[in-house]
């Protein structure tokens, strides 16, 4: 059992959380078994989340978080030219979705419930960067000119699309790079400019 230190019961209740969701998925959650794993009475959690409910939205939000801030490094590190800023967030969309598929899946089941705002506001987060990503290829003629949102749905299905593959077993996990590589490449000459 990991030592609780005091005053970080929140970060360590969140990472037990998703050690679980991978494990047991989110019906098996539970705020009590959490807290055997912290180390901490059964009522201590209930300070940071008052139901499982408050924890499965922090643990999306915290999903979209991450999302948001792996798509940023792959984005700073890419460049500035659409081609290869376009192929780095397709593979880091899919590391993220295929290493942690239950969390990408809570976190678009949890986004889409009545009155779940703070997680809408932070999947914008990764979302606008794709959709800014979109606007840029179009921007530098790359792609055709049009809604964004458009193809970026195009994009989007065809990147989960890949993940719900990968993640029911039916394509191997080592052929996801030469996938992506095609994917990419077939989303460009298709949406290119004519």
């Amino acid at each position: 059992m990991p030592a609780y230190h005091h005053g970080n019961l929140r970060a360590t209740l969140l990472a037990a959380a998703e050690r679980s969701l991978r494990r047991d998925g989110a019906d098996r959650l539970s705020l009590r078994d959490l807290a055997r794993e912290a180390g901490v009475s059964h009522a201590a959690p209930r300070r940071h989340f008052p139901d499982r409910q408050a924890l499965l939205d922090a643990l999306a939000e915290s999903g979209f978080a991450r999302l948001d801030q792996e798509l940023r490094a792959a984005l700073a590190e890419a460049g500035e030219e659409f081609g290869p800023r376009l192929h780095a967030t397709a593979v880091a969309y899919l590391r993220f979705a295929t290493e942690d598929g239950a969390l990408l899946e809570l976190m678009f089941n949890r986004k889409h419930r009545e009155g779940a705002d703070r997680l809408v506001a932070a999947a914008a987060e990764p979302f606008g960067l794709m959709h800014g990503l979109i606007e840029q290829g179009q921007a530098q003629g790359v792609l055709e000119p049009g809604d964004p949102q458009r193809a970026g749905i195009v994009l989007f299905a065809t990147l989960q699309g890949i993940a719900t593959l990968v993640n029911g077993g039916l394509v191997a996990p080592e052929l996801l790079d030469g996938i992506v590589e095609t994917a990419v490449d077939q989303f460009i000459r298709g949406s290119r400019r004519r």
